[in-house]
């Protein structure tokens, strides 16, 4: 079983795309799957569960592999998890996740559909992108007859070695013994979807291998079918912070939840470790234009995160919503003026009547989590209002403070703003 790729040099194009840009952590057999690839049309899937409307930027990067994929002649699978969103994949949590119902798991589906529009072509041919639903199979099982015929292949003690079993045991927080079979469905995933539809390669991040390797075994010792695994990296900030979150929230695919303006802005404040990284991860630009734009220094560097930016954002919203989050972000930052792009939020107009403290109305534009850190941001002359220094984190915001658009605007530093608009 292979896990590196270091001194490894594969031929087919997929996995030198792979490894030339930093995406593999893990794989079972490169060897074998190169050869494969090289062989024919690899049917290839990512799974992903439904537990909100759209997916956010941490799932990126396996959003990009099955792009990746198809681009290099091979057949992307997005396998929706509407049976085993039911269960919670209990990897990497201390806890349970909350059960969703049968409509809120649809209503989710619906959502994330729309994020892989965006980025692969669906269709009937022999690359063209499919999506499938676990749930078609997964409702059909008989309980007792399969774990007679699946569980057998697995074992406790081996089960209870894996990071997501042992977390919740080291930390004495309790797993269901619904979870529990978390691992056993996803591994059966693979299994049908190889019957189905000949799929070979299930990919996933690094957290997901002990998960994997029970799918491409279970396929070898139920059908005698050789079958690979590829994990990615996990990818977290310079700052040691999990890729998916900013200070607001999540940073969302769906510009329903999350507009392209502020997605832009999301990759443009990357921290100068993490361009050329990210350049190679979440943009399709060759390889020699990344190695001149992360040699960018000093106040240069910040072309290179308007390009990572403005790549990004044309791949997830199109063109002209990069162009004009750009736009917007270049009248805001560099001419100091109002764009009618910038976040808004509605407050009620009687509560400016009577006054609002800066630091409610901050906490409650998303700038800050709390008031202290509302308060900490005034004591270092981070926070603005209309662009003039706050002084006064108690400071009342009326409708006085209202500019002549008829909004106020609240500033975090240089890079983060938010308009609020009387209703």
């Amino acid at each position: 079983m292979t896990e590196t790729i270091d001194d490894f040099q594969p031929k087919a194009p997929f996995l030198s795309i792979m490894k030339e840009r930093g995406y593999i952590h893990q794989c079972t057999d490169l060897e074998g799957l190169d050869k494969a690839l090289g062989q024919k049309v690899v049917p290839a899937y990512i799974g992903f569960d439904c537990t909100a409307k759209s997916l956010h930027v941490g799932s990126l990067v396996q959003i990009m592999m099955l792009r990746h994929l198809q681009k290099s002649g091979h057949k992307p699978i997005v396998l929706m998890g509407g049976g085993t969103t039911r269960i919670g994949d209990p990897t990497g949590r201390d806890e349970s996740r909350a059960m969703l119902t049968d409509e809120q798991i649809n209503e989710n589906m619906n959502g994330i559909r729309k994020v892989f529009e965006k980025y692969l072509t669906f269709g009937d041919g022999p690359t063209d992108a499919v999506m499938v639903n676990n749930a078609d199979w997964l409702d059909e099982l008989k309980y007792i007859e399969f774990l007679r015929d699946m569980g057998t292949h697995f074992t406790i003690n081996r089960m209870l070695t894996f990071d997501s079993v042992k977390l919740r045991l080291e930390r004495e927080q309790p797993m269901t013994f619904l979870e529990f079979n978390y691992m056993i469905l996803q591994a059966y995933d693979f299994l049908e979807l190889n019957r189905k539809v000949n799929c070979c390669l299930q990919m996933g991040g690094s957290d997901q291998w002990g998960n994997i390797i029970n799918g491409v075994e279970l396929n070898r010792r139920v059908d005698q079918k050789e079958v690979f695994g590829l994990t990615t990296p996990l990818v977290t900030l310079a700052n040691g912070q999990k890729m998916g979150k900013s200070l607001g929230g999540a940073v969302w695919l769906n510009d329903d939840m999350l507009s392209s303006y502020e997605f832009w802005q999301f990759w443009r404040n990357t921290d100068d470790a993490d361009v050329g990284r990210f350049l190679r991860l979440f943009t399709e630009l060759p390889l020699e234009e990344i190695e001149r734009l992360e040699a960018l220094e000093g106040a240069e560097i910040n072309d290179a995160k308007k390009v990572l930016a403005n790549e990004a954002t044309k791949m997830c919203h199109g063109e002209e919503a990069a162009l004009a989050a750009e736009e917007t972000a270049r009248k805001a930052f560099e001419e100091k003026s109002l764009a009618a792009d910038l976040p808004k939020i509605s407050v009620p107009k009687g509560e400016l009547e009577s006054g609002l403290a800066f630091s409610d109305l901050f906490t409650r534009a998303g700038l800050a989590k709390s008031k202290g850190e509302a308060r900490r941001l005034v004591q270092g002359g981070g926070a603005r209002i209309n662009d003039e220094k706050v002084e006064d984190s108690e400071q009342p915001i009326t409708l006085d403070h209202l500019n002549e658009e008829g909004t106020i605007k609240l500033s975090a530093g240089k890079k983060r703003h938010i308009l609020i608009e009387p209703s």
